[in-house]
């Protein structure tokens, strides 16, 4: 691995003021970021990316390996939630493991907005069509860790109630969002997209390093209960991503040679739902454990994929061309 890729990524400004929220909550500071001022930002950061992204979309032919590039993204949501479930059968109960199956198997907007971020500083392109293929990825594997909890549970007499789950999964605010905002870049012409560049372009990186702080804090808070949980959950919140980056980095050549796009395929395996997939497991699985799946995707997860795993990706990405 290139160590001034490593360097430069650790002295990211946005990666640094993660790392600040972190210590202020070590540090017992007062230090937050309002919650509706938080919930404004990650609105703008999904609005923001997937206007940029149909904005790229649209400047795109499309061919056959945009066609590939969505179809390869729904088969990694509904195979690595199958995966993941049996894995976890082996010390959780079912509504805990289908609840962090589907964390695992859906993505994370912010690591791919992040992930975008540093893409940019590298100054490697990258299709537009990439945030179509995160978009898709979101219900599939929600949809998977609600019917393996559904079959296992109707083995015992407790079958799981699918339609509320399945309308929210498909309706999920950031869901809707993205895929809004896609649609909308793609039909704007160049002349009204650079009417709100201004906002959709010069802005973006001051918010993601303000959303990054309060992420900081939020892991934080969550860090010390999750370690108090066991080296299970920790050793799987850190070693899932690192295979489903790395094989995802090096199985992607097959159908792209996009070095930007191959790159935000491993970030989209590696990563995991911190917000989707909770909001529709309070329905799905009211007795699932948040305290569990959410700290393993926010508080471990995230924070080894913007640290070490972005580097490693690209590099592995670069090392098979």
């Amino acid at each position: 691995m290139d160590l001034h890729l490593l360097i430069d990524n650790l002295k990211n400004p946005a990666l640094l003021f993660f790392f600040l929220g972190i210590l202020a909550v070590q540090l017992k500071s007062d230090l937050e970021i309002p919650s509706n001022s938080s919930k404004f930002i990650a609105l703008y950061l999904l609005f923001s990316i997937g206007f940029k992204g149909g904005l790229e979309l649209s400047h795109s032919t499309f061919d056959f390996e945009i066609l590939w590039s969505l179809l390869f993204g729904i088969l990694l949501a509904l195979l690595v939630p199958i995966c993941a479930y049996f894995i976890l059968r082996m010390k959780f109960s079912v509504e805990n493991s289908g609840a962090i199956a589907a964390s695992y198997g859906s993505v994370s907007a912010v690591t791919f907005v992040t992930a975008v971020s540093f893409l940019e500083i590298e100054k490697i392109d990258f299709g537009g069509h990439m945030v179509a293929v995160m978009a898709l990825m979101e219900a599939p594997s929600i949809i998977v860790g609600v019917l393996l909890m559904s079959y296992y549970k109707r083995k015992n007499g407790t079958p799981v109630k699918l339609n509320g789950v399945l309308h929210h999964s498909l309706t999920n605010g950031s869901v809707l969002l993205i895929l809004g905002s896609l649609l909308i870049g793609y039909l704007a012409s160049d002349e009204q997209a650079r009417g709100i560049e201004p906002f959709t372009t010069d802005i973006f990186k001051g918010f993601l390093v303000v959303f990054l702080l309060d992420m900081g804090i939020t892991s934080g808070k969550k860090l010390q209960d999750f370690w108090n949980k066991g080296r299970f959950a920790v050793l799987f919140a850190l070693i899932t991503p690192l295979i489903n980056g790395c094989l995802v980095a090096i199985i992607s050549s097959s159908f792209t040679s996009s070095t930007g796009n191959r790159f935000l395929f491993a970030i989209l395996a590696a990563s995991a739902s911190y917000i989707a997939v909770p909001a529709a497991m309070r329905l799905a699985a009211p007795k699932a454990n948040p305290s569990l799946y959410v700290p393993m995707a926010l508080a471990v997860t995230f924070p080894f994929n913007i640290t070490l795993g972005m580097p490693l990706y690209l590099y592995l990405v670069n090392l098979y061309p």
